[in-house]
Parts: structure tokens; sequence; C-alpha cells
């Protein structure tokens, strides 16, 4: 299976928008036959919402615009680790893959803390390679939160 680290630099690019609206910078991008189904970012801060995770962002995005729940055949990249809130929707919605940049080991649901997404009880196994494009990944997190210090 081939990991495109174009499909992660967009994925980078949705997290410097999350950055700059001064949002955690976590960006997503979903892929299905070599084209991006859907896109986006973290906007929490921008829109209040607890569950504006770039991820569910994206899975809402991509439904809407297939006009059905199941995206079987795609990859999500993703920045950053999903959380157990997103790992529990992506294999709800049937996700064959996830590739994530930066590991998230309080609260990382793709076998870093948990493994919601290789765990099967859903209903559903999502292949789960980590980190791609590691060190551009952390590098902006990092980089956000100095600046907040």
């Amino acid at each position: 299976m081939k990991i495109s680290h174009e499909f992660m630099r967009v994925a980078l690019e949705e997290a410097k928008l999350a950055g700059d609206a001064g949002d955690i910078p976590v960006g997503a991008v979903l892929v299905k036959d070599g084209e991006v189904l859907a896109r986006g970012h973290n906007r929490r801060a921008e829109t209040g919402d607890p569950t504006a995770h770039a991820e569910m962002i994206v899975l809402r995005e991509a439904g809407e615009r297939t006009g059905d729940w199941r995206l079987e055949g795609t990859t999500l990249y993703v920045t950053l680790e999903p959380c157990p809130m997103c790992a529990g929707a992506i294999a709800l919605a049937r996700i064959d893959r996830v590739v994530f940049g930066a590991s998230e080991p309080r609260a990382g649901a793709g076998g870093s803390a948990y493994n919601i997404l290789e765990d099967g009880r859903l209903g559903h196994r999502v292949d789960v390679i980590a980190g791609v494009m590691e060190e551009e990944c952390s590098r902006l997190l990092q980089g956000f939160f100095d600046d907040l210090r």
C-alpha cells in the first residue's frame, strides 16, 4: 500500500489554517482512489463546538458529499493521532486506513493511549500507519504551544 506524503502535506496546510485561527493546529484530508474527498481543520475555537475536530469535520463533509455515512475505500490523513471521539467516528464510518503524523501519548486512540481504531469491537478494524511526516507535524504543534506560553 502506497502512502502519499502529498496528502499529508495537504493535511499540514489545513493544520496551519487552524493554528492561524487560534485553534490547535490539526488538519485532515480524506482520500479515495487518489482524489481528495474532503479536507478540514480544527474549528472548535471558531465555532464553539467541542466536536469540531479536523477528523469530524472531514467525516461530515465526506458524508454530505457522497450521500452515504459509509466511507469504505478511503484513507484519512491526519497530522495528529485521533482522540477517542474521532477514532470511534472513524471506525463507525468504515474508513479503511488512518495515516497520522504526530503521536498523542495522553489521549491518542490509534495505538498510543488507546487502540480504538484497530480494536474491532465497533464492528470495523481500521489499518493504522503512524509517524508519517512526524517531525513536521510535531514541529507545528510544538510551535503553537510555545507561542501560547
